[in-house]
């Protein structure tokens, strides 16, 4: 991504920021610790604009612009500069590289893809490290298929090799929008959407299947209505329930053998049939 001259002259601002030494370093950062003094957490943050840049560029195959991408480094050194802890006599770049980082790598996660990705930790370690690993692999002495390289990956990072397989052939492509224009051999204009296919049925099949379904629906009730109490008892037990009982339950239940409780599931079942067979005539003649 090329360079515009606003972000040169970002860049040649922040390299031009005079270095703290720790000292000097130290005495801002208790200025504002302890007296909130605002102009020495500035200092502080402007002194390590250079480390922002720096980091920022890491992360431009992304294809994002350099310069949002050191605006969200700002802000991560900013959150840096309001946490720093100077009694801990750590040096300020070091703990604030964590927030800057921490801070643009948000930033690609949330503007890389209208798709949300990496919502783990495994799974953003899998994003900004995956094609590192793969070129690293790549360049290796032994030749890897697709497969052993992301089952390789995979183990490295520690996620499955279906995430990587997937992240894989997300970073390998961009996202493309459904209203996009295609020109046809006829020159009339159309849209990526206008090709999508649907497996659910047209609205004359749903409309039909729901006249159908209510129609079985009548004609199964009527036959019910033939079958005496024993008959139905039975025939809700072993038919109609979610986990049907067996011959042996409904016997002890009922109070009869369980071939009984057969023979009678059987009356009822040739009701039903006569019943729902007779409804199906009817309605073919009319």
């Amino acid at each position: 991504m090329a360079t515009t001259t606003a972000d040169r002259r970002m860049i040649k601002l922040a390299m031009s920021a005079p270095y703290l030494e720790r000292e000097e370093e130290q005495a801002l950062a208790h200025a504002w610790k302890d007296d909130k003094d605002q102009e020495a957490r500035n200092r502080i943050a402007m002194a390590h604009m250079r480390l922002v840049v720096s980091m920022a560029g890491k992360f431009r195959n992304f294809g994002l612009p350099l310069g949002d991408l050191v605006q969200e480094g700002y802000i991560g050194l900013l959150e840096a500069a309001a946490r720093f802890e100077p009694e801990r006599q750590v040096r300020f770049s070091t703990y604030a590289s964590w927030w800057i980082r921490a801070s643009i790598q948000d930033y690609v996660l949330r503007n890389w893809s209208i798709v949300r990705g990496g919502t783990s930790s495994a799974q953003k370690a899998l994003f900004f490290n995956l094609r590192r690993l793969r070129a690293r692999l790549a360049r290796g002495d032994t030749y890897l298929t697709s497969e052993a390289m992301h089952q390789e990956i995979a183990a490295t990072i520690g996620v499955s090799t279906a995430d990587v397989r997937t992240m894989d052939a997300r970073l390998s492509s961009s996202d493309i929008s459904l209203q996009a224009p295609i020109s046809s051999a006829d020159g009339e204009g159309s849209n990526r959407l206008e090709f999508l296919t649907s497996d659910a049925p047209l609205p004359d099949e749903q409309a039909e299947g729901s006249i159908d379904g209510e129609r079985r629906r009548h004609w199964l009730h009527s036959a019910l209505d033939q079958l005496n109490e024993r008959e139905m008892k039975i025939i809700r037990a072993r038919r109609l329930a979610e986990n049907g009982a067996t011959l042996e339950e409904l016997g002890t239940l009922l109070g009869i053998s369980k071939e009984r409780v057969r023979q009678i599931e059987n009356r009822a079942l040739e009701k039903l049939k006569a019943v729902l067979i007779s409804k199906t005539m009817d309605f073919a003649h009319a």
